[in-house]
């Protein structure tokens, strides 16, 4: 009989922390977060910490606090466009909360002061921006979740996607607050163009066939048709035809990019699943370019232009 009740104990034991790990958990990666406030104690904080470049999070039934630091292992590269400058150790990082982001604020714990970066939305508000951060060699950093109180938690969750980079010069085009668009703007110089080609998440030679506003991002949509794909980190630019493909590019509504004729040498990074573009010649300076640095053996990769 004593067996018989310490197996129930046991079993007790195990069911609690299949309940527990159901509600609160780290993905294997360490790169996401997955849980439920239920399992938290009224006025607790909930140590997270994520160790990845990109990932998610999702607090269901918020209640009580969490606090978040993001530890990414990654190294700052260099520049793809202008204004960047990837050297100086300096970590750029951006949230995207989800339409659907209910029940919390979100907080940016810097130095021991909080900053607003989402507040709790209600059905009629418009879905929250992007919110991008830097963090300097050595500065601690967190994110900060609160639970705001509702007699109703049912249909509360909190759910917001990060990205980490040591070159994003990109977060201009996803926060247009954090910088002039006259930075922004500015074409790349040669140096820039050079590098972007070895380092950009998508590498296209193509033409602009339309220009759309996307009025959430606040950015300009550039219709494109690729008629070659150097390189593309995602698949971006799609389609049936043999002679071009389609995609489209994002950037700040202020550059007043328009439409016109001419081949272009489109490069830039993939942020939230979106291309962002960083430098764009027109293909023939590029072309000039490229070849003028090559007779001089100053470029930085290879480019198969044949």
């Amino acid at each position: 009989m004593q067996g018989f009740g310490r197996w129930i104990n046991v079993t007790w034991i195990l069911l609690l922390g299949i309940f527990h790990s159901c509600f609160s958990n780290y993905s294997e990666d360490q790169c996401s977060w997955r849980g439920s406030g239920l399992s938290q104690q009224q006025g607790s904080v909930e140590q997270i910490s994520l160790h990845c470049s990109e990932g998610t999070l999702d607090w269901l039934y918020p209640k009580g606090a969490l606090r978040l630091t993001l530890t990414p292992r990654l190294a700052p590269m260099g520049a793809v466009g202008p204004s960047g400058g990837g050297s100086s150790g300096v970590i750029t990082a951006c949230v995207k909360p989800s339409e659907q982001f209910h029940g919390a604020q979100l907080y940016l714990e810097r130095d021991g002061l909080l900053e607003l970066l989402v507040g709790d939305r209600i059905e009629s508000s418009p879905p929250p921006r992007v919110r991008c951060f830097s963090r300097t060699p050595g500065e601690r950093l967190a994110l900060f979740l609160q639970a705001t109180p509702h007699q109703d938690i049912s249909r509360r969750i909190a759910t917001f996607r990060y990205e980490l980079r040591g070159d994003w010069t990109a977060r201009m085009s996803l926060d247009s607050n954090l910088i002039s668009s006259e930075d922004a703007c500015r074409p790349c110089n040669d140096t820039e163009i050079l590098m972007a080609v070895c380092t950009s998440d998508f590498v296209v030679r193509g033409n602009i066939r339309s220009v759309e506003e996307d009025e959430t991002l606040r950015a300009a949509v550039i219709k494109v048709s690729a008629t070659r794909v150097f390189r593309q980190k995602y698949t971006l630019f799609t389609g049936n035809s043999r002679l071009a493909s389609r995609g489209e590019i994002r950037t700040l509504l202020q550059c007043g990019v328009k439409p016109g004729p001419g081949s272009f040498l489109f490069t830039g990074r993939v942020h939230f699943g979106e291309a962002w573009l960083g430098c764009a010649p027109r293909y023939k300076d590029f072309q000039r370019t490229y070849a003028l640095a090559k007779a001089a053996q100053q470029i930085p990769c290879e480019l198969p232009l044949d």
